[in-house]
């Protein structure tokens, strides 16, 4: 089984920064991705990362704002957001893929967080 606890989420306003940590536990080795939802909206794909690391997946929408990282040994994963707007506003998800190999595909994740609101005022 595996479980995932979001944390990070906040008020801020536009321009300013958010740091999100997904703590994981269960199986390895595995990908982690971040999606995200607003009211209203799908569910959208917005950053993932591979099990080492080496490989990264960003959305358009937030190349050049967020990066994302992983440390294994303290199980968790970083969403660092930047430059944050009032349309990333949103409820974040750290979702698991039972691979290795990260995807964009919110299909293609079997495990899910909670989530974690994101508020950007502008």
């Amino acid at each position: 089984q595996v479980t995932l606890v979001e944390s990070g989420g906040g008020l801020v306003q536009a321009g300013g920064s958010l740091r999100l940590s997904c703590i994981y536990s269960g199986r390895t080795p595995h990908s982690i991705g971040w999606f995200r939802q607003a009211p209203g909206k799908d569910r959208e794909f917005v950053i993932a990362i591979s099990w080492n690391g080496g490989s990264k997946y960003f959305a358009d929408s937030i190349k050049g704002r967020f990066t994302i990282s992983r440390d294994n040994v303290k199980n968790t994963v970083y969403l660092q957001m930047n430059s944050l707007k009032p349309e990333d506003t949103a409820v974040y998800y750290c979702n698991v893929r039972s691979l290795s190999i990260a995807h964009t595909k919110v299909t293609s994740y079997d495990f899910w967080g909670q989530g974690t609101q994101v508020t950007v005022s502008s």
